[in-house]
């Protein structure tokens, strides 16, 4: 049994090229029958993401070179396989596994400690087990994983920080308002970083969002994406007083909203607390608003100091995180060399049994004066033998103190007896 990983991810390859060879869901299902079909394998599934795109596979006899799944996952994708030098990464049985887990866990993320992989590594697992390319090794294998990121994100805090400006800033909103569902926000601007800000505060149940753009279409496609509403770019200085949270992220040479608006929104507030998250360069805010009563405003210089943090907190959790994996990695292996054991001993009985009963045929003319009985007797007799010379040495492997050891003497076995050989 093999188990192979072929990809490409953030640490390889730039966005244009993750584009280019990106699964949806359908063609998800497609690539894992075709990989079966084209390069021989078992089992197959298919992880695509916004940062890497894995085809996973399993043989039970030695499994294809790097060449041929390179060039299958060129040819499926239509890209030249000369853009794919270097990009490509390969991983075989224990690194496969150990490369599953810790994507799993975040560990592998562009952002460390990142939730979404885990779903969607759960998801990726459905799909393909759903349409039937799955088997008994890719699913305890993604079972195992999901275990894995299950046990990190529960045992350590590698997840508990954010450590994306979004992400931080969501975060200092519940800390002045506690939980978002009884809030309002409002969103300047519709670029990247909005639509980030955005999807945390549609993940926080916020209970009103606003979005204002210069481009309307774009405000108004982000607010139908996070269920939102919009209003024109000019009636911003009206409506400034509606939000318990305004975050401002536009391209501007000069602020476009003012101490004076702000002033008087929260006249119209009757002061009541207003949160600012000023996340343009240059700055979105006037600076001076800062100093209104009841008015709490951050710049992204805030919001970098408070995500570079985090980072550094992460990655002190890390090494608890590469012990749970290491532990997840050896059960699972464990299991692995278990059914190696199994397929063993039951190949090796059938192997003997048949020249068992080869030999007797041989040798009837011996039995000839023999009655039924005593010839039935003998053939139990014989078979009885057989199962005294197995019992220790396949007790001997299950009592195997590592999985190391077991592998290695499951290894001796076969070729001592040539169980790897097409000869009877």
């Amino acid at each position: 049994m093999q188990i192979v990983i072929v990809g490409l991810s953030h640490r390889t390859a730039p966005v244009e090229l993750r584009e280019r060879v990106a699964f949806t869901a359908d063609t998800a299902r497609h690539a894992a029958s075709a990989l079966a079909e084209r390069c021989a394998m078992d089992e197959a599934v298919v992880l695509s993401t916004c940062n890497r795109s894995e085809v996973y596979g399993v043989r039970r006899e030695p499994g294809p070179d790097a060449a041929s799944l390179e060039r299958f996952f060129a040819e499926y994708h239509h890209v030249a396989p000369e853009r794919l030098n270097g990009c490509l990464y390969f991983r075989h049985d224990v690194e496969a596994v150990r490369h599953l887990f810790r994507v799993a866990a975040g560990l592998d993320s562009l952002l460390l400690g990142e939730t979404e992989i885990l779903g969607q590594v759960r998801e990726a697992y459905r799909l393909a087990a759903d349409s039937g390319s799955t088997g008994p090794v890719l699913n305890r294998l993604f079972q195992a994983a999901i275990e894995a990121g299950k046990r990190v994100r529960a045992e350590t805090e590698l997840s508990a920080r954010p450590i994306s400006v979004a992400g931080a800033a969501v975060k200092l909103a519940e800390q002045v308002f506690g939980q978002l569902e009884r809030h309002s926000a409002m969103i300047v601007g519709a670029g990247e970083v909005a639509q980030q800000v955005a999807a945390q505060m549609r993940h926080r149940s916020i209970r009103q969002l606003w979005i204002v753009s210069r481009q309307r279409e774009h405000a108004e496609d982000l607010a139908r994406r996070a269920g939102g509403e919009t209003f024109g770019w000019e009636q911003l200085g009206g409506v400034l007083s509606r939000p318990d949270i305004l975050v401002a992220s536009v391209a501007a040479e000069q602020p476009v909203v003012t101490t004076a608006m702000l002033s008087a929104a929260m006249a119209e507030r009757e002061h009541r607390s207003m949160f600012l998250l000023d996340l343009g360069v240059p700055r979105n805010i006037e600076p001076a608003a800062a100093d209104l009563y009841n008015l709490y405003l951050y710049d992204i210089d805030h919001l970098t100091g408070i995500v570079e943090q985090n980072r550094l907190y992460r990655e002190r959790e890390t090494p608890r995180a590469e012990a749970i994996i290491a532990a997840q990695v050896a059960k699972f292996q464990a299991w692995s060399a278990g059914q190696g054991t199994a397929d063993l001993v039951d190949e090796l009985r059938g192997r003997l049994d048949a020249r068992r009963r080869r030999l007797l045929q041989e040798n009837q003319d011996a039995f000839a004066h023999l009655g039924p009985e005593e010839r039935e007797r003998i053939d139990r007799f014989t078979e009885k033998l057989l199962d005294e010379l197995l019992r220790e040495p396949t007790g001997r492997l299950r009592r195997a103190q590592s999985w190391r050891q077991r592998v290695q003497q499951i290894e001796t076995l076969r070729a001592l007896f040539g169980l790897d050989s097409e000869d009877d």
